[in-house]
């Protein structure tokens, strides 16, 4: 992996204000990785590739990553960024929306990532859940959502997001199968780790 390209692409997101993940959120995410030394990782939600790229680096020797994203201008500028850092061999993008996409997909994933519409969480969670390996781990971004979501916040604009995302939460909190932390990193990480069958 070309680290320095890797720096330039954050300092041109940040600059275009488009949405990466924060830096201690990233820390958190790959201590993790460090700890599992993922296959195989399925990411919802790629934007510029960025946090692909910085979790390539993780993978076993003939792992792989699944990313997906349905802007344009992004996928564009995502493969660039792909290609910049020299891991196009590892990302492979799909193209087109989420919701579309994942009931295709049957693989299985040791990590899934979730960090796409926030409206759309709930879904997320049941097409990670269909393609979590024994013993995976479903970490998903901005969960606390500039802490609205843990709140009694109830305004119409933001409405429909807070509220999936209330009952995302909800959802792997009483899941039997998971064991679930939420940790106040960055906007919210849900870490949702899927315990061994007896």
């Amino acid at each position: 992996m070309n680290k320095q390209e890797l720096e330039k692409i954050k300092q041109e997101a940040l600059q275009e204000h488009i949405p990466i993940i924060m830096d201690d959120t990233l820390a958190v995410v790959k201590e993790i990785l460090e700890q599992k030394k993922p296959k195989s990782i399925l990411e919802i939600g790629t934007a510029v590739g960025y946090s692909a790229i910085c979790f390539s680096e993780f993978l076993t020797e003939d792992g792989f990553i699944d990313t997906i994203e349905r802007e344009k201008e992004r996928i564009e500028e995502a493969k660039r960024n792909v290609k910049r850092a020299e891991v196009e061999d590892k990302i492979h993008l799909y193209e087109g929306d989420a919701v579309e996409i994942l009931p295709t997909l049957n693989k299985t994933y040791d990590v899934v990532f979730i960090d796409a519409s926030k409206g759309k969480y709930p879904f997320f969670l049941e097409q990670a859940l269909r393609m979590l390996k024994e013993n995976g781990v479903i970490l998903a971004d901005n969960v606390l959502y500039k802490g609205y979501v843990r709140s009694s916040y109830n305004k119409h604009k933001q409405r429909t997001a807070v509220r999936n995302l209330r009952e995302y939460l909800q959802k792997v909190e009483e899941n039997p199968s998971l064991k679930t932390t939420v940790l106040e990193v960055g906007d919210g990480l849900a870490i949702s780790q899927k315990k061994e069958q007896k």
